[in-house]
């Protein structure tokens, strides 16, 4: 997408692309109103969501991949694989999740701090040493050239840059909350001040790029040019189905999040009348109607502020059910389906709770799995038959990657149901493969949708599932999006749910900051772990029979093995 002139509030966001061919001399008149009041939502507009929802696009249509900050550690997933694997030809944009609101000033900010268990585990944490403290060599960079130690860039967020680089029409955007990190939405959106207080700090950190110097990293505008807009993922304002410990206020969250997104897009704008570029704002938008209807989530108004948003469609049946195995993504309503009616969800059902309402489905972009959900004890390949209990998975019970998933036992498809499904006499896995994603993109297709979104890039890293979408949406007729070029984890009903899209109990996750299970002490010859000594960055201990190194800042943090933890487990002595 070209640079485009901004104007002030009220002006559609057909009208902003019509004017971005206006002079100069337009360009800097628009600072002086950049300031102006919230769109009139209720203003006649002959636009339509179809050029509302533009952006980047191929052949007319989105396609939205979650890379996970926490995914560099065991799971070994970094950018350049995005690039290798050639799935970053098959998108328009990357989400990063996820930001994380400061308990304390209500504002965006970066900190080593790992996640810590029960409900004020969000509280500060945060990862900057993945985000862009952690160097890279040569050989697993997105450039193939070295980070410097001393260069202000580094982490992910480096590395991101310069996939965009490589690939200039891909945007990438900071998303906002999860699962985990929810936690203190409802608190900064309570009022004006502070609504403007946290939009100015997400805007002037991710941005601008003004990082806080850690570990030598960081500094004014270091990040400048990363990230294109912010993508929105509160789970879930007014609605008590999030984590635990999320502040939640039933009466005022939903007009206070409709405020919210309001005041990110006059700043975002007021931003881009002074540099000349459309910064873009999303949102992950709930399955369940309850949450939905919580939240105000499907509130044409709100899609005044929201370039677009990502229906959720996935994890409408998960392991949480112990003893019922089922569909996790089925597109269609499924008869069989024993749950009472209130729990019997689709994908179909999920998007009609949008458009119904009067949003325009080119501002929809439909869900889709790079994990399946699985149990064990299931004796039966039907669905809905019983279990006992989450099958075994690689980073938590009951969920794998695709990768895993599709070679257990014999696979399944139900073409009416849209759904599919692996059984192999004793687990039984529902999970999205290429003739379900190719249902899927038929159906992006037939309802006017704006494209598809992946959680996460990760579960897929040949790119097979992007492959298969791109084959239906990447050429033919093209879909709703302008800009398009042809050649180009929760169950929503369930508070406990540890993903979606991120998961609080996942030991890719920072909330595992101790193993309980330390090999037998050993002779080492690094110093032992003291819980009172102060250590940085580079510093190595024993504990345990291993040595450990110190990945940043840390005090009284146990080392034990943990994707998120300050401690890299340099191995026996």
């Amino acid at each position: 997408m070209d640079s485009t002139y901004q104007p002030p509030s009220g002006i559609s966001r057909t009208g902003r692309r019509i004017l971005a061919g206006v002079a100069a001399l337009a360009v800097a008149a628009s600072a002086a109103v950049a300031g102006a009041g919230l769109r009139d939502a209720h203003a006649a507009e002959t636009e339509t969501a179809a050029t509302a929802a533009g952006g980047s696009a191929i052949n007319g249509f989105r396609s939205v991949g979650y890379f996970a900050q926490w995914g560099v550690y065991g799971r070994g997933y970094q950018v350049k694989q995005i690039d290798t694997s050639g799935v970053a030809d098959e998108l328009t944009h990357i989400n990063y999740a996820f930001a994380n609101i400061h308990h304390q000033n209500l504002e965006c900010f970066e900190a080593n701090k790992a996640q810590s268990p029960g409900p004020n585990g969000s509280d500060g944490a945060g990862d900057a040493w993945a985000d862009y403290g952690m160097g890279y060599t040569a050989a697993n960079s997105v450039s193939g050239t070295a980070d410097a130690w001393d260069q202000p860039l580094a982490g992910s967020f480096n590395q991101l840059k310069q996939l965009k680089a490589k690939h200039p029409d891909l945007k990438v955007m900071m998303s906002m909350g999860g699962w985990t990190w929810s936690k203190n939405f409802s608190l900064a959106a309570k009022t004006e001040a502070s609504r403007e207080k946290l939009v100015s700090s997400c805007i002037d950190m991710f941005i601008k790029g003004n990082l806080p110097v850690i570990d030598g990293r960081g500094g004014p505008g270091a990040a400048a040019g990363v990230f294109d807009g912010f993508d929105i993922d509160w789970e879930w304002p007014g609605s008590p189905n999030g984590a635990e410990g999320n502040h939640v206020d039933p009466v005022n969250d939903k007009r206070n999040f409709k405020l919210l997104l309001a005041e990110f897009r006059e700043q975002l704008d007021a931003l881009g009348a002074t540099t000349g570029k459309d910064y873009e704002l999303s949102a992950f938008l709930p399955a369940n109607p309850a949450d939905i209807e919580a939240g105000g989530w499907n509130d044409p108004e709100i899609f005044e502020y929201l370039d677009f948003g990502n229906v959720q469609g996935y994890d409408l049946h998960g392991a949480w059910d112990a003893n019922l195995t089922g569909h996790q993504g089925n597109l269609h309503h499924d008869p069989a389906d024993p749950r009472e009616p209130a729990r019997q969800f689709s994908v179909d059902l999920a998007v009609k709770s949008y458009t119904d309402a009067g949003i325009d489905p080119a501002q929809l972009g439909l869900g889709l799995a790079m994990y399946g959900r699985g149990w064990t004890g299931a004796p039966s390949s039907d669905a809905w038959g019983t279990a006992t209990g989450p099958a075994s998975g690689q980073w938590e019970a009951g969920i794998n990657d695709y990768d895993v998933v599709k070679n257990v036992g014999t696979g399944y498809y139900d073409a009416e149901l849209g759904a599919a499904w692996r059984h192999d006499g004793n687990t039984w896995w529902s999970y999205d493969n290429e003739q379900s994603v190719r249902a899927k993109a038929d159906y992006i297709r037939a309802e006017g949708l704006g494209g598809a979104m992946w959680w996460d890039l990760s579960g897929d890293r040949s790119g097979t599932l992007t492959g298969a979408l791109q084959g239906v949406l990447g050429s033919g007729t093209p879909g709703p999006v302008e800009g398009g070029d042809p050649t180009d984890p929760t169950d929503p009903t369930d508070p406990t749910d540890p993903t979606d899209p991120t998961d609080p109990t996942d030991p890719t996750d920072p909330t595992d900051p101790t193993d309980p299970t330390d090999p037998p002490v050993d002779e080492c010859t690094a110093a032992a772990w003291s819980s009172s000594a102060v250590y940085v960055g580079g510093d190595t201990v024993s504990h345990g029979g291993h040595e450990w190194r110190a990945k940043w800042w840390t005090q009284g943090e146990t080392p034990a093995p943990s994707d998120w933890g300050v401690w890299q487990d340099l191995g026996a002595c």
